[in-house]
């Protein structure tokens, strides 16, 4: 049996472990079915997706189609084009814990590769909780599933440790069972278009370079805030908290795509090397400057348009006394050449009044003040969501017959610049994962230097955790003191405007 090379997939075995939970109905399935009828999953394939529940096959299809129906990109699913994806979707029913289960699915798999003449490439997607990431490695490696290192790969979704003794044990476990180049530690962030184009405009337009470092720029802010609460995920996210739910690695991790110095080329070694020397080069704090460098607040009840949402120490599975923060902002140093002295500030919140992901880096003021109006320095906002947009703010002369200036907007719209659909982040990165790239994920390196970056903060967090917890109202942005966080620099975080909002 031949093997292909990589790029060149022919014959992929997809494997997706916790088939009937929420990531694959509402991501996983939809993003799977959208690269299948944009043509660009190999020509053969099969999708086993494993689960210790039993179901018959053709209702957990029809809960798929439900789910891509609901979830997909490009709305309902074609009858003709759902029939033949999900001729390929075959349904394990399996305990993780149990021999049978690796060796009922390695069966299938061996069967499929024969039947098609080439060893295919193998993705193990773990879609579940993170205490059964230790128990599937262990089966595929015991079973040996996924020997090959230039064919096989495992996907692990965040979070990936809860500090970083936690994470460093999962790193050395994973490692004894498979290659570093087989592991893919997925944040789907890094999958959305608007932070991929960071890199093009970046690094492909020389315009930007020489202002992108601390001779020109004030400060730089990434903001994400959610307008959901926890929901359904109290438990978990009890013990989590938005430091380690969003900021150890949504924001880091766009911090580093903001700040990282250009690679050598565009490979993905050199990619994740630039973004490890970032991590590794912010400053850390100690506990008293944890407090004064970092905000943490906890939603109260409140309205979001118009609708009553309640504190979430009265969300189900919350502690009643819980100090645990649903929003988090903090002032970044990154002590090296390009940025010693220019404060990165992250902020991340639930229930505040609505989704928003923007980045803004702000540009010092002008040293040439010979207009008296020109009080608004110039500003590069770049938004992830709702809208995919990178917009430049700079002064114009108003028309007439004074010179007066006011602030202008140039705007780049992905909606007015290309026609169709934005693929979905999960899209990309299964792509990239199916085809051996790996730039868009995180390495052992690179996971552990952010855990480091956060962990004086849990611990000060940990040995007083009452101390400043601020608390705002659901429906609003916050709590006073994450805004004073920002002086000198600015009066308050930068919010795109109000518009047709769509979420994500």
């Amino acid at each position: 049996m031949k093997t292909i090379p990589l790029k060149k997939v022919h014959c992929a075995n997809i494997t997706i472990f916790g088939a009937k939970g929420d990531l694959t109905n509402r991501k996983l399935i939809p993003a799977l079915y959208n690269l299948y009828i944009e043509n660009h999953l190999p020509p053969a394939f099969a999708i086993y997706c494993v689960d210790a529940i039993q179901i018959d096959e053709a209702q957990f299809k029809d809960e798929l189609l439900a789910g891509v129906n609901a979830f997909s990109r490009n709305g309902a699913a074609n009858p003709a084009q759902w029939k033949d994806f999900a001729s390929h979707l075959v349904y394990l029913q399996g305990d993780f814990l149990k021999e049978e289960t690796y060796l009922g699915l390695k069966a299938k798999m061996e069967s499929f590769d024969k039947e098609h003449s080439v060893r295919g490439t193998r993705m193990y997607y773990f879609a579940t909780a993170p205490r059964f990431i230790e128990v599937i490695a262990e089966g595929l490696g015991k079973y040996k599933l996924a020997t090959k290192q230039l064919l096989d790969r495992i996907v692990v979704e965040k979070p990936f440790g809860t500090d970083l003794e936690t994470a460093r044990k999962l790193n050395r476990y994973l490692a004894k069972r498979f290659a570093e180049k087989q592991i893919y530690r997925i944040d789907h962030y890094l999958g959305k278009e608007t932070v991929q184009n960071i890199l093009a405009f970046r690094f492909a337009n020389y315009v930007f370079e020489p202002l992108w470092n601390r001779k020109f720029v004030d400060h730089i802010q990434i903001s994400l805030a959610e307008e959901v609460g926890v929901g359904k995920r109290g438990g978990y996210y009890d013990s989590a908290g938005a430091l380690r739910d969003m900021i150890q690695n949504h924001l880091l991790q766009l911090l580093c795509v903001i700040a990282m110095e250009c690679p050598r080329e565009y490979e993905a070694e050199y990619i994740r090397d630039a973004k490890t020397r970032v991590m590794k080069s912010v400053k850390l704090y100690s506990p008293d400057q944890v407090f004064k460098n970092v905000v943490r607040g906890q939603y109260t009840e409140g309205d979001i348009n118009g609708v009553e949402r309640p504190g979430y120490r009265q969300e189900a599975q919350v502690a009643s006394g819980s100090t645990t923060e649903t929003y988090t902002a903090a002032k970044i140093f990154i002590d090296n050449e390009r940025w010693k002295g220019v404060p990165f500030f992250l902020r991340t919140g639930k229930s505040m009044p609505r989704q928003s992901s923007v980045i803004v880096i702000q540009f010092k003021d002008s040293p040439h003040k010979i207009f008296r109006d020109d009080i608004v320095p110039n500003r590069l906002i770049i938004s992830i969501q709702p809208e995919l947009e990178i917009s430049l703010l700079f002064e114009s002369k108003i028309p007439g017959l004074e010179m007066k200036l006011f602030p202008v907007e140039m705007d780049f719209m992905y909606q007015d610049a290309y026609t169709g659909n934005v693929p979905e982040a999960y899209e990309a990165l299964l792509l990239d994962v199916l085809e051996g790239d790996a730039t868009l994920f995180m390495r052992a390196d690179q996971v552990e230097a952010a855990w480091k970056v956060v962990m004086p903060i849990l611990d000060a967090w940990k040995k007083y955790p009452s101390r400043k917890l601020h608390f705002y109202k659901s429906g609003t942005w916050g709590p006073v003191a994450a805004d004073a966080l920002l002086k000198p620099y600015a009066k308050e975080w930068f919010r795109l405007p109000e518009r047709n909002n769509h979420h994500e």
